[in-house]
C-alpha cells in the first residue's frame, strides 16, 4: 500500500480570512458537502467563538452526515492565569460538538514574551493543559504550533519544548506552521526532519502560507522529510497571499510522489470541484491555476502543439484527464498549421492541413492578429471566419444601415442611448429602434427587435459579458480597440469579437457575429 498523507482543508477558517471572502451559513454547508465528497480527511470549519455566523454554522452542521471527512473546530490554548475548565474560549470550542479540535499555541519565544506577555514556562503549561483537557474528553486533538519555523530558527530549544509539551499531553498531530509564509523549501525540509526524528509518536503536519510563493513547495518538502498531514485551502485563497493550494498539493503527492491522499476517482473530479469551490466563494475561476485551471493544459506555440499531437507527455507534465481537466489548443499567430489542423480536421474533414486553403487561413489569421484580433477567447468568431473562407457561409441577414445616438438622461430618468437599424432578410426590409443603458445595449436590442419576426429563437439570447481593450494606448482617442462579447441562450455560451478604431463599430461587429453564430447553429444547412 502507498503511504497515506492526511489532507486537512482550512477553506472555511483560514480561507475565510482572505480579502473579499464572506461565506454565508449556506455557503459553508455547501463547501462542507463538496470537500467531504472529494475525500479530504479533515474540514476545519472555523472558530465558534469568533462571531454569531460561525456559531450558527456549527448548530446547522450537526445534522450533516459525513461520508469521509472529520469536522474540526478551531481555537486557542487557554489564557494565562485561567484554569482550562473556566476558559470561555475552550468551553465554546467544546460546545461546537466536533469530533476533532485544532488548538493553536505559541512556539516562538518572541510571541510568548512580547505578544501574549507570558513566561516561557506559562506558555508550556497552557499548551499542555488545553490538550490534556480535550484528550480527557475523548477528542482527537491537532496542535498547530503557530510561527513554528520562525520560532525554531530563533530558538530551536524552546520551539521543540512546545512540541514536547503538546506531545506529552496526548496531541494526535503536531503541525508545524509557517504562519508568516517566509520559510524556504530547504529550511522546511530540514526543520521538519529534525522534528520527525524527535517526535516519533505524534503525526507531524505542515501548515504553509504563500507569502513567498512557496507554500506548495514547502508542503511537499515537509512530506519528503516525514510529515504525513498537510493543511491548506482547497484553491489557495487565504489571509494575505493565501495558503498552500490543495488542488496542487494533492496531485503532486498522488501522481508524482507516490502517496495516497484522496480516492483516485475523486482525483479525476478535481478540476470540476475547484470550479465549484470558486463559485461558492463568489470568485471568478482562475484560469492559470496549475492542474485545474482552464489554461493548465492550453497549448499555443506551434512546436508545442505539434509535439503534444505526436507524444502528449512531450509537453505535459501529467495527463489532463487524471485531474479531470482537458487539453486545449489556442489559435494565434504563433500556433502554426498544427493548431489549425487539430481544431479543424474533425469539423472540416475536407480541409487538408497541407493544402493551399490551410496556408491561406494561417496567413489570414496572422494578418488579423496583427490588426488586433485575438481568437483565443473568441472561437465562435473564428468558426464563422473559417466557414466564410471555405465557402460554407450563407448570411441570414444584412445590416444595411445603423445610427446610434447617445445623449444624457433626461430629468425623468429616461434612457439616453438610442439606436436605429435597417436590416434585410431574403428581400424583406425591416427598420427597428430601441433604447438602452448604453449605445451597445441599444444596438443589441434594435438588432434583435428587427430580426425576431424572422428568427424567434433570438428571443432566448442575451449578452452576458462585454469587454473593451485599447490596443494602442499611444494613439490616444485614435487607438484601435478590441471588443469581446459573451452571449448565452441559457443552454450554451459563445464569445465573439470585433476590432476597429471606433468602439461602436467594433461592438457592432461582435454583436453581428454573436447573432450570426446563434442562427448558424440553430439553422444548419
Amino acid at each position: 500500500m502507498r503511504p497515506k498523507v492526511h489532507i486537512f482543508d482550512s477553506t472555511l477558517r483560514d480561507g475565510a480570512q482572505a480579502k473579499g471572502i464572506s461565506f454565508s451559513v449556506a455557503d459553508r454547508l455547501h463547501m462542507v458537502s463538496l470537500l467531504d465528497d472529494m475525500g479530504v480527511d479533515y474540514i476545519e470549519a472555523g472558530n465558534p467563538t469568533s462571531n454569531p455566523k460561525e456559531r450558527a454554522f456549527f448548530e446547522e452542521v450537526k445534522g450533516y452526515e459525513f461520508k469521509h471527512a472529520k469536522l474540526v473546530a478551531f481555537g486557542a490554548t487557554r489564557y494565562k492565569g485561567i484554569k482550562v475548565e473556566d476558559d470561555p474560549g475552550v468551553q465554546a470550542l467544546l460546545g461546537a460538538g466536533t469530533p476533532v479540535v485544532a488548538i493553536f499555541g505559541k512556539s516562538w519565544d518572541l510571541h510568548v514574551t512580547e505578544v501574549i506577555r507570558a513566561t516561557l514556562d506559562e506558555n508550556l503549561e497552557m499548551v499542555h493543559d488545553t490538550i490534556a483537557y480535550f484528550k480527557k474528553l475523548g477528542k482527537e486533538v491537532i496542535f498547530d504550533a503557530e510561527h513554528f519555523f520562525d520560532g525554531y530558527k530563533a530558538c530551536p530549544e524552546y520551539a521543540l519544548s512546545v512540541l514536547k509539551a503538546a506531545n506529552s499531553a496526548g496531541a494526535d498531530t503536531l503541525v508545524l506552521c509557517d504562519t508568516n509564509g517566509g520559510v524556504l523549501p530547504w529550511e522546511a525540509e530540514a526543520i521538519t526532519q529534525a522534528v520527525a526524528d524527535l517526535a516519533p509518536k505524534g503525526l507531524i503536519g505542515i501548515h504553509a502560507h504563500n507569502d513567498s510563493e512557496l507554500a506548495v513547495a514547502n508542503s511537499l518538502c515537509a512530506v519528503k522529510a516525514g510529515a504525513r498531514h498537510v493543511q491548506g485551502t482547497f484553491i489557495g485563497f487565504g489571509e494575505r497571499c493565501g495558503n498552500a493550494r490543495l488542488t496542487s498539493i494533492i496531485p503532486d503527492l498522488q501522481l508524482k510522489m507516490g502517496y495516497d491522499c484522496i480516492p483516485e476517482d475523486k482525483l479525476r473530479e478535481l478540476t470540476a470541484a475547484a470550479s465549484e469551490a470558486a463559485e461558492i466563494a463568489n470568485l471568478a475561476p482562475n484560469d492559470k491555476l496549475p492542474f485545474v485551471g482552464k489554461d493548465a493544459f492550453a497549448h499555443k506555440g506551434g512546436m508545442h502543439i505539434d509535439g503534444v499531437k505526436k507524444v502528449s507527455h512531450s509537453f505535459e507534465h501529467v495527463a489532463p484527464e487524471t485531474v479531470g481537466n482537458q487539453r486545449a489548443f489556442l489559435l494565434s499567430e504563433v500556433a502554426g498549421r498544427s493548431a489549425f489542423a487539430l481544431k479543424l480536421e474533425k469539423r472540416f474533414p475536407q480541409l487538408d492541413r497541407n493544402s493551399n486553403s490551410m496556408k491561406e487561413l494561417v496567413d489570414k489569421l496572422k494578418d488579423m492578429e496583427h490588426e488586433g484580433y485575438s481568437f483565443e477567447g473568441a472561437e465562435s468568431s473564428f468558426e464563422l471566419l473559417v466557414h466564410k473562407h471555405l465557402g460554407l457561409y450563407e448570411p441570414f441577414f444584412e445590416l444595411q444601415h445603423y445610427k446610434v445616438m447617445d445623449e444624457p438622461k433626461s430629468h425623468d430618468g429616461a434612457l439616453g442611448a438610442h439606436a436605429v437599424v435597417k436590416i434585410a432578410v431574403k428581400g424583406a426590409v425591416r427598420i427597428a429602434a430601441a433604447e438602452g443603458t448604453g449605445p451597445v445595449d441599444a444596438l443589441d436590442k434594435a438588432l434583435r427587435s428587427a430580426l425576431l419576426e424572422f428568427f424567434p429563437e433570438l428571443e432566448e439570447v442575451s449578452l452576458t459579458d462585454y469587454k473593451v481593450r485599447v490596443l494602442d494606448t499611444k494613439s490616444a482617442t485614435e487607438a484601435r480597440v478590441r471588443v469581446v462579447i459573451q452571449s448565452s441562450d441559457k443552454k450554451h455560451d459563445w464569445t465573439t469579437l470585433g476590432v476597429s478604431n471606433d468602439v461602436i463599430q467594433a461592438s457592432l461587429t461582435a454583436l453581428i457575429d454573436s447573432i450570426d453564430y446563434k442562427l448558424q447553429k440553430a439553422n444548419p444547412a
